[in-house]
């Protein structure tokens, strides 16, 4: 499947912004099932400097500086990215999660060194009793670590409503447990601390969703804004991507942009900024398959 992504951002100001400071987590990766072939920054005012750099975990970060005054600034990004990813089969024969947490520990090869860092708490995610006493009823002895981490995502979604006003950036994911209602941001923070809690490697993952579901389904929760869920080591298959907020195994439905330990590691804009009073922050995500566009187009 091939995807033409727009992601705009409108800040409004009440007063005048003199100067501010941004970096931007919004061009998709080329990875393991997808190959991005085109993006495009558009930043008004036009900056005065702008860079670009790959941070630690391989992600596509941008820069850029405003030096002239001003009370509306809007950030395009656009893209086109192929996806060819199929949902792994989680029914599929696997090694337990005992033995791949114990792997972890002993970690010697350059992935699974890479994996290990991914078991530790992180500053939105800590590990503990409690996330560990919610993942148990997934995580029985023995249990093929695909299975467990499947069951784990079927109950995020069936015990936790989604609820945009119930949380908010700032959410951690005890409060999220104790609320039972969040964004996607919840649910994916939620199943890193429940696997973390077991000694296991997971990993936060931004991207975004189809926004037209296919025919004769339901549209999905996050379309047409960013999104996000979680990604578990699961030794010799690799990493492999869950939805929590979706009950389901990510496939070509899913466009990855970012991934690292939490939320702060791929936020998809951050910055400071001097003056600006009270502000006002807007977002529309477009996400539209390549056939469609050409149906559109042949019908013109």
């Amino acid at each position: 499947m091939q995807y033409n992504l727009k992601h705009i951002t409108r800040y409004d100001y009440s007063d005048a912004v003199s100067v501010c400071h941004n970096q931007l987590h919004l061009a998709p990766r080329t990875c393991l099932g997808q190959t991005t072939l085109e993006f495009r920054l558009t930043v008004d005012p036009e900056p005065a400097n702008a860079s670009e750099r790959l941070d630690f975990f391989g992600n596509q970060v941008h820069y850029f500086a405003i030096h002239t005054s001003h009370r509306l600034m809007t950030v395009t990004g656009e893209s086109v990215v192929q996806v060819n990813r199929a949902a792994v089969d989680t029914s599929q024969p696997a090694e337990s999660w005992e033995s791949i947490a114990a792997s972890l520990k002993k970690a010697s090869e350059p992935t699974r060194l890479e994996a290990l860092q991914l078991s530790l708490g992180s500053r939105r995610v800590s590990t503990g009793d409690a996330f560990r006493d919610f993942a148990a009823e997934s995580f029985k002895p023995g249990t093929s670590l695909l299975t467990a981490a499947r069951d784990l995502t079927r109950r995020i979604h069936k015990d936790f409503e989604f609820d945009p006003r119930a949380t908010h950036v700032n959410t951690p994911p005890e409060e999220f447990l104790k609320l039972g209602r969040g964004v996607c941001q919840d649910f994916a923070h939620l199943g890193i601390a429940c696997l973390r809690s077991l000694g296991l490697a997971a990993r936060y993952v931004s991207g975004y969703l189809r926004t037209e579901p296919p025919p004769g389904k339901p549209r999905l929760a996050g379309a047409d804004a960013s999104h996000a869920w979680f990604s578990v080591w699961c030794g010799e298959l690799g990493w492999v991507d869950f939805d929590p907020t979706n009950d389901m195994v990510a496939a070509s439905d899913h466009i990855t942009v970012a991934w690292g330990r939490d939320y702060d590691d791929v936020c998809p804009i951050g910055g400071v900024f001097l003056g600006g009073g009270s502000h006002t922050v807007s977002v529309a995500v477009d996400v539209v398959p390549q056939t469609n566009m050409q149906q559109q187009s042949q019908q013109q």
